[in-house]
C-alpha cells in the first residue's frame, strides 16, 4: 500500500507539471517555424575615400586599418571598381602586376588623372590596383581598390622604386593646384640622379612631359635610347615653343627617367622627358621661351 499511494502522488505532481507547460497564447506549440530569419552575410568592401598605413597592393582583410587621411598614411584609395566579364569568371584574383591586370589598372590610371587634376606622371606619384583578397573572391568579392601614393624624392623621381613614403593630407588636386610634389628645374648630382631646383636658380634640366613607350618588356624598352631621345626632343619643342626640324638636336639635348620596374609591370607606359642643357647653366624656364631662349648652336 505504501508503494502504491507513492505512485499516486507522483502521477498528481506530473499531472500538474504538464498542465503549467502548455502552449503560450498567441503561439501554435511548434518550435521548429518561430525562429528569427538570420541576416544576410555581407562581404567585406573597400571604400574610396580612405587613406591606409599598410601599402601593400592586395587588400586582405586583416590589412585593411584605414585613417583619416588628414593624418600620416601611406595610400590613399581614391577609387573602388569591379572586375567583370572573363575576369571575374575566374577561380581567383589576378596577380598583381600580371597582364590580366592590366585592364583594372588602366580604369585607375584615367580616374587617377581626374582625381588629381592632370597626369599623376608629372609629379612624384605612383598608382597601383589593389585587388580583393583570394579569400574574399571565393566568398564572391570582385572589387579593386585604386590607390595613389607619394614618392621619395631622389630615388622615386628617378625611377629607382615605387615605395609610398608618409604623408599627410589628400592627393586630391595634387596636380592642379601647382603642388610642389610637381617635376620642374633639375639638376644633376653626382650620382646621375636629377633632383630639384628653383628655376631662377642655376639649372640645366626642365621637365617637359610624359612619352608613352611601345607596349614591350622592360627590358628592351630601357635599352632603346634611339627611340627615347628623337621622343623626348618632340616634347621639348612643344613645351619651349620652337620649331621641330632638322635643326632641333642643334637646339636641345634631352634626358629621361623610366617609371620603376614595379610601375612598368602594372601597366604603365610613361616615360618622364627632360630638357638638358648640354652643359650651361640656365636660370630661367624654357617654357614658351621659343628660338630666343633655344637658338641653334
Amino acid at each position: 500500500m505504501r508503494h502504491q499511494g507513492r505512485a499516486a502522488l507522483t502521477a498528481a505532481f506530473i499531472t500538474m507539471a504538464l498542465a503549467g507547460c502548455g502552449t503560450p497564447a498567441g503561439t501554435d506549440g511548434d518550435l521548429s517555424d518561430d525562429w528569427r530569419a538570420m541576416a544576410q552575410a555581407q562581404q567585406f568592401t573597400a571604400q574610396a575615400g580612405e587613406c591606409h598605413v599598410i601599402p601593400e597592393p592586395t587588400a586582405y582583410l586583416a590589412t585593411q586599418a584605414p585613417v583619416d587621411c588628414a593624418k600620416t598614411h601611406l595610400v590613399e584609395t581614391f577609387h573602388v571598381g569591379t572586375f567583370t566579364g572573363e575576369l571575374a569568371a575566374r577561380p581567383a584574383p589576378p596577380k598583381v602586376g600580371s597582364a590580366a591586370m592590366r585592364p583594372a589598372f588602366a580604369d585607375c590610371d584615367a580616374r587617377a588623372k581626374e582625381f588629381v587634376g592632370g597626369d599623376w606622371r608629372n609629379g612624384r606619384l605612383s598608382v597601383q590596383v589593389a585587388p580583393t583578397s583570394p579569400a574574399g573572391w571565393t566568398g564572391g568579392s570582385r572589387w579593386y581598390r585604386c590607390d595613389i601614393f607619394e614618392l621619395d624624392e631622389v630615388d622615386g623621381a628617378n625611377g629607382d622604386s615605387d615605395r609610398a613614403i608618409h604623408r599627410a593630407g589628400t592627393l586630391r588636386n595634387a596636380v592642379g593646384s601647382r603642388s610642389p610634389l610637381l617635376y620642374g628645374c633639375m639638376n644633376e648630382d653626382e650620382w646621375n640622379r636629377l633632383r630639384p631646383a628653383g628655376c631662377t636658380t642655376a639649372h640645366q634640366f626642365e621637365y617637359v612631359g610624359i612619352w608613352t613607350a611601345p607596349d614591350r618588356s622592360y627590358e628592351d624598352a630601357v635599352r632603346d635610347e634611339d627611340a627615347v631621345h628623337p621622343a623626348c626632343r618632340t616634347l621639348v619643342a612643344r613645351f619651349a615653343k620652337v620649331p621641330n626640324d632638322a635643326s632641333l638636336s642643334y637646339r636641345t639635348g634631352s634626358a629621361y627617367r623610366f617609371p620603376s620596374p614595379e610601375l612598368w609591370a602594372r601597366g604603365d607606359r610613361g616615360v618622364r622627358c627632360y630638357f638638358w642643357s648640354g652643359g650651361r647653366n640656365l636660370t630661367r624656364s624654357i617654357a614658351g621661351g621659343g628660338p630666343a631662349v633655344l637658338p641653334i648652336r
